[in-house]
C-alpha cells in the first residue's frame, strides 16, 4: 500500500498542535482583558486624582464600590495605594483606619502588615487593635494568628470571651453575623488540630444557659482522652444548663451523646436510656423513642406503635411539628 502523502496525515496527529494553541489563546484572553482594564483605569483622570490625593475615607469608599463590581484591577491599585499612603510611624487611630480600609479592599494580609507597625499598651486602644488583628487573620485564614489575637484579648480570663461578640460573616443584606469570641477561638484551635486545647477553651464558659450546655457537650466530643467518669460529669453539667433554659431538644442531643460514649458503664447506659425515654414521651419525640426501643427485643409491641406514628406524621403523636410539654424533665 502506498504511503500517505504528508499533507494528508490523519487529523488526529494534528489535534495536539491545534489544542495547545487553543489553550494558549484561551488563557491569554482573560489576562489581556485584565491588562486592558488596568490601562483604562490608569488613564481615568478621576482615578488618578483619587490615588494621588484621596484620603483613607475616599479610598475605603472606592474599595467598597470595586468589591461590589468585582473590579479586580481597580482593587489591586487601591490596595497598593493603601499600603503606602501612611508610612510608619503613624498615630494608632491612623493605623487602625488604614487597616480597616485594607480589609474593605479584601487585603487581609496587607491589613496585618499595617497593624504590625504598632504595639499598643494594655487598654481600650489595644483591644481595638487586637480585634482588627483577629479580623484580618480570620479573613486570611491564618488560624494561629487569629487564635493568638483572641487569647491576648482574653488576658488570662477565657470565660469573658463568651461575652464578646465578633463579626464572623455577613448576611446577603450586608448585615454582620456575630459570634461569641470563645466559640471562634475554639474553632481556630480545632482547625489547627489542637482539639484538647479547644475543649479546654469551651469548658471555660461560665454563662448559664443553652450556649454553655452546647459548649460543654462539644468539649466532651473534642476531648476523646477524657476518662469516662469525667465525660459523664461534664455532660451532667451540660444537661443541667440545657434543662434550666428549657432547651429540651438540646437535652435530648446530650442524652444521646451520653448513650453513644464508648466508655459508658452499663449503669450509665441504663440511666441515660431511662431518662431519654422519659423525655421522648414528654416532648412527643416518637423517632427518638423508636431509636431506643428498637434495641430492646422485649419492646416489639411499642416499636410497632412508634413505626405507625412515624409513617403518619400528621396524626396525633406523629413526628410532625407538635406542641411541646411546657415543663418536661430529663
Amino acid at each position: 500500500m502506498p504511503a500517505i502523502p504528508a499533507p494528508f496525515l490523519p487529523r488526529a496527529r494534528l489535534f495536539p498542535i491545534f489544542g495547545a494553541a487553543l489553550v494558549g489563546l484561551m488563557a491569554a484572553a482573560p489576562a489581556a482583558e485584565a491588562q486592558a482594564k488596568t490601562r483604562a483605569a490608569s488613564a481615568d483622570p478621576a482615578l488618578i486624582a483619587l490615588l494621588r490625593d484621596g484620603d483613607l475615607n475616599a479610598l475605603d469608599a472606592a474599595c467598597v464600590s470595586a468589591v461590589r463590581r468585582s473590579d479586580g484591577p481597580l482593587l489591586r491599585q487601591l490596595q497598593q495605594r493603601l499600603l503606602t499612603i501612611h508610612p510608619a510611624p503613624q498615630p494608632l487611630v491612623v493605623v487602625l483606619t488604614n487597616a480597616h480600609s485594607l480589609l474593605s479592599c479584601q487585603a487581609p494580609d496587607g491589613a496585618l502588615q499595617v497593624l504590625a507597625r504598632v504595639g499598643p499598651a494594655p487598654g481600650a486602644e489595644r483591644t481595638q487593635w487586637l480585634v482588627l488583628q483577629w479580623r484580618a487573620a480570620q479573613a486570611g485564614l491564618h488560624h494561629q494568628l487569629a487564635a493568638d489575637a483572641l487569647e491576648r484579648l482574653a488576658a488570662g480570663n477565657l470565660g469573658q470571651l463568651a461575652l464578646l461578640e465578633l463579626p464572623a460573616g455577613q448576611r446577603q443584606d450586608g448585615t454582620p453575623i456575630n459570634c461569641p469570641a470563645l466559640d471562634l477561638l475554639a474553632g481556630h484551635l480545632e482547625s489547627l488540630g489542637q482539639r484538647q486545647r479547644a475543649a479546654e477553651v469551651l469548658v471555660s464558659s461560665a454563662q448559664p444557659g443553652a450556649a454553655t450546655a452546647a459548649r460543654l457537650a462539644k468539649a466532651v466530643a473534642l476531648s476523646g482522652a477524657l476518662p469516662a467518669l469525667e465525660q459523664d460529669r461534664i455532660l451532667e453539667l451540660a444537661l443541667e444548663q440545657a434543662a434550666s433554659s428549657g432547651s429540651w431538644g438540646l437535652v435530648a442531643e446530650i442524652l444521646d451523646q451520653q448513650l453513644a460514649l464508648a466508655g459508658s458503664t452499663p449503669e450509665q447506659v441504663a440511666r441515660a436510656t431511662e431518662r431519654r425515654l422519659r423525655l421522648s414521651s414528654r416532648i412527643d419525640d416518637a423517632y427518638g423513642e423508636w431509636m431506643l426501643q428498637r434495641r430492646d427485643p422485649a419492646a416489639l409491641s411499642r416499636q410497632g406503635d412508634l413505626e405507625r406514628q412515624l409513617r403518619t406524621p400528621r396524626a396525633p403523636g406523629g413526628h410532625a411539628a407538635a406542641a411541646q410539654s411546657p415543663d418536661p424533665q430529663p
